[in-house]
């Protein structure tokens, strides 16, 4: 893309489009040119011309004009005013389902940080029952998506029109289980099992029972149990069958940061040198990934990072591997991510703004 980069944020008002924003207002390549925030505004705000967006998020606040940024009631038109090329959408994945269609006929590039694109095969899309599933309009629009993990897709996130942002999950348990997948070292008729935990802000902004304080404080729960949404997108970017795979997600009592704890049993005994190999040509040019060496990552290793920190350990015999995966959810798992796949679509350094 040569001409000037103008993007908009839909969804500003939770905590991912917080991040979002905050990562787009200090892009080396967009300073000048922050993003356009635009969503549903009350009628009292629209006459003052929008909701300031430091009302919204306070430490988005600084001496260089964030305080004349303001939230404005969405329309297409607002949009075309602007000169936006690049819309990120933040929002629940019925809304972007329904505007998607209409920002690529505006010509639109959409990195879409929904569930809305993210899979190929209706029966993994059954779990979030859209209405307009197989309707020619939406299976036109779900083969050009790509699914916006870099490490696993960077060519076709280059001359994409339409990103699909990975889930949280999904990102942790994809990164450590692809490479061995496909090396072939992994026995799959033993099975995967794999165990992740995530901070609270992974369920979003708005309250509900499970979030509140009086729960999830001093307590660890399991949900989603063999029905969780980003199992599909296990199964297709891993490469496996529903039944070579459990996992589970549970919720942590902290705000951010997923941890998951994979066990896989092996073709034939390994060394630690020839997993680590393994792991690090296939993550070769990924500057987002992080292997490590002697230790296991942890959530406060990688936290406030847009990096994927993995390690492993194998059992004596070397025919088992445990391996640990971790990254944090709100920027790895969801706009940070959106920014590296930003990066790539527009030919920048994929880690510019990043590190």
């Amino acid at each position: 893309m040569t001409e000037k980069v103008q993007t908009a944020v839909i969804g500003v008002t939770g905590y991912a489009g917080a991040e979002l924003a905050r990562l787009l207002l200090h892009h080396p390549r967009l300073k000048g040119t922050p993003p356009v925030f635009a969503g549903r505004v009350d009628s009292g705000d629209v006459a003052r011309g929008g909701i300031p967006l430091i009302e919204i998020h306070p430490q988005l606040g600084d001496n260089n004009g964030t305080g004349t940024l303001r939230l404005q009631p969405f329309s297409w038109e607002l949009l075309a005013d602007r000169g936006v090329n690049v819309l990120f959408l933040a929002t629940p994945h019925e809304q972007s389902r329904a505007w998607v269609p209409e920002a690529l006929a505006r010509g639109l590039r959409v990195i879409d940080l929904s569930g809305a694109w993210r899979l190929n095969d209706a029966a993994n899309r059954a779990v979030y029952a859209f209405e307009d599933d197989g309707s020619p309009v939406a299976t036109s629009i779900q083969a050009q998506s790509v699914y916006g993990l870099p490490e696993l897709h960077r060519d076709e996130i280059a001359g994409a029109q339409l990103v699909a942002n990975p889930g949280c999950y999904a990102t942790s348990v994809i990164l450590a289980l692809r490479p061995l997948v496909a090396s072939g070292l992994i026995d799959l008729t033993h099975g995967i099992v794999a165990d992740s935990k995530s901070g609270v802000s992974g369920a979003g902004k708005a309250p509900s029972a499970k979030t509140h304080y009086m729960y999830a404080a001093d307590n660890l729960s399991a949900y989603s149990v063999f029905s969780h949404r980003h199992t599909g997108e296990l199964l297709e970017q891993i490469g496996i069958s529903t039944n070579e795979i459990v996992f589970t997600p549970h919720l942590l009592p902290i705000p951010r940061g997923i941890l998951s704890t994979i066990y896989v049993r092996l073709r034939e005994p390994q060394s630690r040198e020839t997993v680590a190999q393994i792991y690090r040509q296939f993550f070769a040019g990924s500057p987002m990934v992080r292997i490590y060496d002697a230790t296991l990552p942890q959530i406060q290793h990688s936290v406030r990072t847009n990096y994927a920190d993995i390690g492993f350990q194998l059992s004596t015999d070397g025919r088992r591997a445990v391996i640990v995966s971790c990254l944090d959810n709100l920027l790895k798992g969801a706009s940070g991510q959106a920014v590296q796949n930003l990066n790539v679509m527009l030919g920048y350094g994929e880690a510019e703004g990043l590190e």
